[in-house]
């Protein structure tokens, strides 16, 4: 098994407009995520960053080139937990999906797999009844990482997981992740325009500028001596770059 969990080799994506011109939307995108690594994916929107995870995960098929993912079962967690969980449904409805669809198991079985996970993400059993309408915006996420979290896989990308969230919800949503990663061994690739967040959460940024990966490295050097202008403009913009 390589070292490598993911591996993205000069993955060019492009999708037809409302008149027909096709737009590149990825332009030769390559890089590599280390198992056990959280990687950072940082740019402005548009800028090819959701095309990226989709095309990771099967759901969109680039023109050319290659994701390569040395791992089963890769998960998503969305920006929006309020549009992320059916609100006609239980929290432990939700949750049972995943193991559902992976069969083998009874309905105790998974009652108590859900209980187990509730708790691990800081939710307590009192929660498995509830429906995602009686949450919070911090909780919802939780049951959304939970949820992800179910069929055990090691590679989880987040897509902008805490821009819907408050500071101080997004800082314990965020902790909660570094946690379970350290716990499950987890591998991230981690998506937001929060310069700041990905400088105490990540281990290694990409900078994304229309489709290409202009720039890399660990975010104590690249926020102190950012090469190309791009990244000075958006560490500047954060406040963090002057």
């Amino acid at each position: 098994m390589s070292e490598n969990i993911l591996e993205l080799k000069d993955v060019r994506v492009s999708f037809k407009g409302a008149n027909r011109q096709v737009k590149e939307v990825l332009k030769g995108v390559s890089f590599k995520l280390d198992r056990g690594e959280i990687l950072g994916l940082a740019g402005e929107s548009g800028s090819g960053k959701t095309t990226i995870a989709k095309s990771i995960l099967g759901m969109v098929k680039p023109v050319s080139g290659e994701c390569i993912v040395n791992t089963h079962n890769p998960q998503m967690v969305f920006q929006d937990p309020y549009g992320s969980l059916n609100p006609a449904k239980t929290v432990g409805w939700i949750m049972q999906e995943p193991l559902k669809m992976k069969g083998g198991m009874k309905a105790a079985e998974r009652r108590d797999a859900v209980l187990s996970m509730l708790e691990e993400v800081g939710l307590g059993p009192e929660y498995y009844d509830r429906r995602s309408t009686e949450l919070s915006g911090g909780q919802r996420q939780r049951v959304c990482i939970g949820a992800a979290l179910m069929r055990e896989p090691k590679l989880l990308i987040a897509d902008e997981p805490v821009s819907a969230l408050d500071v101080t919800v997004a800082a314990q949503v965020l902790k909660l992740m570094k946690e379970l990663k350290e716990k499950r061994n987890l591998s991230m690739l981690f998506i937001s325009h929060d310069l700041r967040v990905m400088y105490h959460f990540c281990d290694r940024v990409l900078i994304l500028r229309d489709g290409r990966i202009i720039e890399e490295g660990v975010p104590s050097e690249l926020y102190r001596n950012p090469k190309q202008e791009y990244t000075k403009l958006l560490l500047e913009s954060a406040g963090i770059y002057n």
